[in-house]
């Protein structure tokens, strides 16, 4: 008697099997909803904090600009940040690009399989049954929600402290031009949604980890350490051209979408490298669990 009978024994009830073998009423379509997965994952401790602290960071970068008394006179990010709101909201997202962000993703998405495992309670979901490819793509899709849901929450919360602080003025551009609110608006809009499309490389590589190993910590510090390393190899000018091929190359690219001419060049180059990353990666992880002894 498999799994599933026994339960409906155990519970009083008994279905007829089906004539493929499986018994009546269940779907593998039914199992592990997303909205049953996504209220669990909003329960967990991890996720509050990490929600709570995207919150949090737009205030603390406010008291560090008003308590600081050094006055900016380059044309960077940090320099021209209290110029307005959007200017405030665009160094923001410029200075969680490099770590801040990638570590929300990779703790999203490392924690999915790897946390279940460490429970010991994996087994039991695939005894459900579950099937593995289907449980990998609603925790995939939880986990994805709530990386955009946490970048979109940084931009908003970022945009209303900025804008009651310092205005709804111009955005001034590095280059010194000056952009209107409603299109500094569209192009701050254009530059998260291009950051959830360059974030998905660290989501399918902490994936990957994710089902390759049975501690999440390994799994989302893994995928935080493969990103720093690429960080520190674009540096390395002798590579040449080869600091393309780095997956973190083009995490900066939005910057030219902030201009009042915009510059598709390289934000296409980053999306087009960031997505080729996260196929290879999600392909890796799924030819990975499928094949994983499950002991845990």
């Amino acid at each position: 008697m498999d799994t599933t009978e026994t339960a409906l024994v155990r519970s009083g009830r008994s279905h007829p099997a089906q004539p493929d073998g499986g018994i009546e009423g269940y779907r593998a379509k039914r199992t592990l909803p997303v909205r049953v997965e996504f209220a669990r994952q909003l329960r967990r401790r991890r996720t509050r904090l990490t929600l709570g602290f995207l919150v949090v960071l737009p205030v603390l970068l406010l008291l560090s600009f008003e308590i600081g008394d050094a006055v900016g006179r380059g044309r960077t990010f940090a320099d021209m940040a209290t110029e307005s709101g959007l200017n405030f909201t665009a160094f923001t997202l410029f200075a969680s690009t490099g770590f801040l962000l990638v570590v929300v993703v990779a703790l999203f998405f490392g924690d999915t399989v790897a946390s279940e495992a460490s429970w010991s309670s994996l087994k039991y979901l695939l005894a459900a049954p579950v099937p593995r490819v289907r449980l990998l793509r609603q925790k995939a899709i939880v986990a994805g929600l709530l990386s955009i849901f946490g970048l979109v929450l940084l931009t908003a919360i970022s945009l209303g402290v900025g804008v009651l602080w310092y205005g709804a003025g111009n955005m001034v551009t590095t280059t010194g031009e000056s952009v209107p609110f409603g299109s500094g608006l569209a192009s701050l809009a254009a530059a998260t949604a291009y950051l959830a499309v360059h974030l998905t490389w660290i989501a399918g590589l902490a994936l990957w980890l994710s089902v390759s190993t049975d501690a999440p910590l390994g799994a989302v510090g893994g995928a935080v350490v493969v990103s720093i390393l690429s960080e520190i190899l674009d540096q390395i000018n002798a590579l040449g051209s080869l600091r393309t091929y780095l997956p973190t190359h083009y995490s900066t690219a939005y910057a030219d979408l902030l201009g009042a001419d915009v510059d598709w060049t390289e934000v296409t180059r980053g999306a087009f490298s960031a997505l080729t990353y996260a196929t290879l990666f999600t392909a890796l992880a799924i030819w990975r669990f499928q094949r994983k002894d499950i002991t845990s």
